[in-house]
């Protein structure tokens, strides 16, 4: 005589899918989430980028035209990829009187608050040449 299987279950409970569900749906809003971060991040380090070139491009003129600039701060706007940039320029005095330090900050257009790219550099007075 051969006895069955009877009453054993096959397949899963309601319950069991439920909690398997559950855990696939945090396991995937979490995902997405480090996605949509991802995607912020991206869209500040493109920003910090072209504020970057922004004082780049001022210090590599200021160097290419060998401009002796006046001490104090100067302000204006560059725009960049799309983008419109708010900049500060302190030129300050050094030790040396034949040079000067020269900080860039660049900033989000209408925001003063916080600086996205800061360089530094250095000018030069060039010697006046005597005959």
């Amino acid at each position: 005589m051969a006895h069955g299987h009877r009453g054993s279950p096959t397949g899963f409970t309601l319950i069991e899918v439920l909690v398997a569900l559950a855990i696939i749906s945090i396991a995937l809003l979490a995902a997405l989430r480090v996605a949509a971060q991802g995607t912020t991040n991206v869209g500040e380090l493109r920003t910090r980028l072209l504020a970057g070139w922004v004082a780049e491009n001022m210090l590599a003129e200021h160097r290419a035209r060998g401009d002796w600039l006046p001490l104090g701060i100067n302000r204006g706007k560059e725009r960049e990829g799309g983008i419109e940039f708010a900049w500060r320029r302190e030129v300050i005095a050094t030790p040396n009187p034949a040079f000067r330090r020269v900080d860039v900050f660049v900033f989000m257009a209408p925001d003063d608050g916080r600086a996205l790219a800061h360089f530094t550099a250095f000018v030069v007075n060039p010697p006046t040449a005597t005959r």
